[in-house]
């Protein structure tokens, strides 16, 4: 069942599995408020096994485009178009999350980020091939981030 992730009260319903729930929590929460302030979109998740087709998706381009397979379990996960983007979101029991932006126009953006949940340990998987930037966040506390251009046609 579908969940309107809100940004004022952070809760962690659907990440309780994850030994760094509270900061997967507030780096959903970090999302959510992003999109509702740029776009008024409002940010909704699944539990990923009702949702297959984002979570492979999203496992298709990380493994197509470099080699990568998260050695974590998804909980949750979205797609969504807005301003021209596909985006997709998968978060991860590690305290991972993954999303992929896909312009809908030839030539415009297309990456994949990568945000580690406060306390979270780089994942081996990803760790001698990217380096990760700090960023501060009043709900998730310090964020880490790294993302790769997307070469492919998805």
């Amino acid at each position: 069942m579908p969940y309107i992730v809100d940004f004022e009260t952070v809760s962690t319903v659907g990440l309780e599995s994850s030994p760094v729930a509270e900061a997967l929590a507030g780096l959903r929460a970090n999302e959510a408020r992003y999109y509702r302030n740029k776009y008024g979109h409002v940010f909704t998740v699944s539990p990923a096994n009702e949702v297959p087709d984002v979570v492979d998706r999203v496992s298709r381009i990380l493994r197509d485009e470099r080699e990568i397979v998260i050695g974590s379990r998804p909980l949750e996960a979205t797609a969504f178009d807005v301003d021209g983007l596909r985006m997709a979101y998968v978060f991860y029991e590690s305290g991972l999350s993954v999303n992929v932006m896909y312009s809908i126009e030839d030539g415009g953006k297309r990456a994949v980020g990568f945000k580690l949940a406060y306390g979270m340990e780089v994942p081996e998987e990803l760790a001698p091939r990217f380096k990760f930037a700090r960023q501060k966040s009043k709900l998730a506390g310090v964020i880490r981030g790294s993302y790769f251009v997307i070469k492919g046609e998805y």
